[in-house]
């Protein structure tokens, strides 16, 4: 499987109370690569979980490897802000949907849901996302 992982699916995978535990657990099953991200996504992982150290055990034990780096992607990140600055994106989002750019045959694997709808790459590309199931 090739993702992109977004902090909401480290937490889940992370907090065995967390309503999307079960599903972030079967998704690490079926990982046979390791998972990219960005440091702004380990960042906010570590924040919530308050712990830098298991977020960084994921690093170690290979389910995350960092595939991205800000200083390289400026102009594009700075645009993106600009584009979205009307649902304030944290540096985390634009991050992924650039990775997404970078990285066109990844998912990004988020339960934030509602924000990568709406998110594009390439300006008009729908990003592949993988989520949790809809218990509408």
């Amino acid at each position: 499987m090739k993702g992109i992982a977004d902090t909401g699916f480290i937490v889940a995978f992370a907090r065995e109370n967390d309503r999307y535990h079960g599903w972030a657990l079967d998704l690490a099953s079926r990982v046979n690569e390791p998972l990219l991200t960005c440091e702004a996504v380990l960042a906010e992982a570590a924040f919530h979980l308050e712990s830098s150290f298991y977020v960084l055990s994921l690093l170690e034990e290979g389910l995350l490897r960092v595939a991205f780096d800000c200083s390289l992607n400026i102009l594009e990140l700075r645009q993106l802000s600009r584009r979205y600055a009307d649902r304030k994106p944290d540096l985390a989002d634009l991050c992924l949907i650039r990775m997404s750019e970078l990285n066109p045959l990844h998912s990004v694997i988020t339960v934030d849901v509602g924000d990568f709808r709406v998110y594009r790459r390439n300006t008009r590309e729908v990003i592949p996302l993988i989520c949790p199931p809809r218990n509408d």
